[in-house]
């Protein structure tokens, strides 16, 4: 039986993550880089799949755990009869090798532990060579090496699948276990293997917390953001800027069921709310290369713009099956690669102008090739903009003329102008303010439902989508418009135990409008939405009691997955999730700075009552 998502934390060395548990046991790990294949992939199968535990004998889940104080090493610790151990956790930002260090130090009393290392190349799959090695051993298979070096005095049982480890600590005693990896046409040991443990932990440390120290954010909140802002930088992959959606794939949204997807990819969706992130909390070094990798990306044919990219600007990313994976609680099918590559969205249009022109609004330069690419996207908009698409949820279903997708439009149009008036580049401004006003008209007449007094998921159609949620943000209509008030009361019809769902799911049927069968959790990304347009509408105390409901459901050390079940009470879907990360942080600085409800506001409001943390009407 799998351990709840929730039970996993993350290290990184900004190229590449490890996911532990509780019981002291790395179950997904993919090297060199966050999108190679899995070396450890138990999380997505059983312990043949490959897994790295490191724990005292006989002993379950640690007794208490926690990251160091505004860094990502990971500290575990377990009491026994005997006496007590910690664990720590790390991976030192990369300069060569990838690394993994897992140091055990005795605190009191004395602890026998054991370090069974279980390797699986080739997405769980490649049972490998092992050999022992001056330095310690090493397995290889195909392209891949791992060494494993400890620095004390350890009993190794070489055994034919796995590498174990008995040793015992005493109180003051430590025992370091380093694993990095190298090509297998390599023969000598990796530099990585001989740097001394406490040297890599003090470095690694002060890494992070220089890091962290740049925050600007300083509301009640803090160390909720911190830990959000590291995770972000976890995700980040560092030669190239670009910033995944998760490091793990095909954690579920629905245990058992078919909804689950590769995340270890790079999405234009969450580009503006991750540089605005960046932006406002002191990062503008990995903002400008967050902008830089997403220009690089996107360069070419207009025409075959893309929703998601790997974390190199690489656009091929197949979509393949993992038979021999069980799946994350028998969850399949095992995804790799994602064909949301091929999906045509509107609304990354519209992404990609709001980030170009956030980034000039923060004194970012605009180069003479970038505004060149977005005349030719603007010039590829104006002519299919009045298509049908997937929208930002990348249905799987038939295409629809989805609201935020016409909205997304309209914020393209309306940033290409503001960037030109800027700039005092005007020759297609005309153009694009014919469009800007042509599209709002649409969206305001067929994306409006008069009788629910909100906007819907699609033209013609009377579901409701969470996406309406970011109107106001986006500058479409203010927060004060009466149809912004109508949307955000009637978005509590997809509430579901204070929790937010992005659209209603017919009750777990296969779906008319994203093609899957089952039902799925609340969006935690959503809920935050919820909140900030409850702060936005005036409503200081029901945002906050939102916001903190999220919070609350964070993991023990303070991540979040992309979904939560207020039924199972557990989180859902790929783990940590920069999006939810992305939109608690921008949520925390939004209720940080809430005016007081306005008389606008009330009046934009009157005849309603707060109850809870919904409008319901009075």
């Amino acid at each position: 039986m799998n351990a709840p998502i929730e039970d996993y934390a993350l290290v990184s060395d900004l190229e590449t993550a490890a996911m532990v548990g509780r019981n002291g046991s790395i179950e997904w790990l993919c090297l060199p880089r966050f999108d190679s294949p899995a070396c450890l992939a138990a999380l997505l199968g059983t312990q043949d799949n490959g897994f790295w535990r490191v724990a005292p004998v006989g002993c379950g889940n640690c007794t208490r755990r926690a990251y160091r104080a505004d860094t990502l090493v990971l500290e575990s610790e377990w009491q026994s009869g005997t006496g007590a151990v910690r664990v720590t956790d790390f991976m030192p930002p990369r300069t060569q090798s990838p690394c993994l260090v897992r140091m055990v130090e005795g605190l009191w009393g004395s602890v026998s532990m054991r370090s069974e290392l279980r390797l699986r190349f080739h997405q769980g799959r490649v049972v490998p060579w092992i050999r022992a090695a001056e330095s310690g051993t090493v397995a290889v298979a195909g392209p891949d090496a791992v060494w494993l070096h400890a620095d004390g005095p350890v009993e190794a049982d070489g055994q034919q699948d796995s590498t174990v480890l008995d040793f015992t600590v005493s109180v003051g005693r430590r025992v370091a276990m380093t694993l990095v990896w190298s090509p297998s046409h390599l023969y000598e040991p990796p530099a990585p293997l001989f740097v001394p443990a406490e040297t890599a932990l003090k470095e690694t440390t002060d890494f992070w917390r220089r890091w962290s120290g740049r925050c600007r954010y300083e509301g009640p909140w803090r160390d909720a953001v911190v830990r959000s802002l590291i995770t972000l930088k976890a995700l980040t992959y560092a030669p190239t800027g670009g910033i995944i959606a998760a490091p793990t794939t095909s954690l579920p949204g629905c245990v058992g069921g078919e909804r689950n997807w590769d995340y270890r990819h790079c999405w234009l969706r969450d580009s503006t709310l991750t540089l605005s992130c960046l932006l406002r909390s002191g990062y503008r070094e990995e903002a400008t290369a967050w902008l830089d990798w997403l220009v690089r990306a996107i360069a070419g044919d207009p025409a075959h713009l893309q929703t998601v990219y790997g974390v190199g600007g690489q656009r091929l990313l197949t979509e393949t099956e993992a038979p021999w994976l069980p799946g994350y609680e028998g969850s399949q099918p095992v995804r790799f690669g994602n064909s949301a590559m091929s999906q045509f969205q509107l609304d990354v249009y519209g992404e990609v102008m709001d980030t170009l022109w956030l980034s000039l609004r923060a004194g970012i330069p605009m180069p003479a090739h970038v505004w060149n690419l977005v005349e030719v996207l603007m010039g590829h908009l104006q002519r299919h903009w009045g298509r049908p698409d997937q929208g930002m949820w990348q249905v799987r279903g038939s295409r629809r003329q989805f609201v935020h997708s016409k909205v997304m439009v309209w914020v393209a149009a309306d940033r290409a102008v503001r960037m030109g008036e800027l700039l005092g580049r005007n020759g297609s401004s005309a153009e694009w303010r014919a469009m800007r006003e042509e599209v709002h008209r649409e969206v305001c007449r067929k994306g409006w439902d008069a009788r629910q007094k909100s906007f819907v998921q699609s033209y013609g159609s009377s579901a409701l989508d969470a996406s309406a949620l970011l109107i106001p943000r986006l500058g479409f209509l203010p927060a004060g418009d009466l149809r912004v008030q109508g949307t955000l009361q009637a978005m509590w019809q997809l509430n579901h135990a204070g929790f937010m769902r992005r659209y209603d799911h017919d009750g777990g049927a296969v779906h008319g409008v994203d093609g899957m069968p089952g039902a799925e959790g609340a969006f935690v990304s959503c809920s935050l939405w919820y909140a900030h347009g409850l702060a936005a509408t005036g409503h200081p105390r029901q945002a906050r009691e939102a916001f903190e409901r999220v919070l609350a459901i964070r993991n023990d050390v303070g991540l979040l997955a992309e979904q939560w079940d207020p039924d199972a009470g557990r989180q859902l879907g790929n783990a940590p999730t920069a999006s939810s990360h992305i939109a608690l942080v921008e949520t925390a600085f939004a209720l940080s700075s809430a005016p007081p409800r306005s008389r606008r506001s009330a009046a934009a409001s009157h005849g309603r009552r707060v109850q809870g943390a919904r409008i319901t009407p009075g």
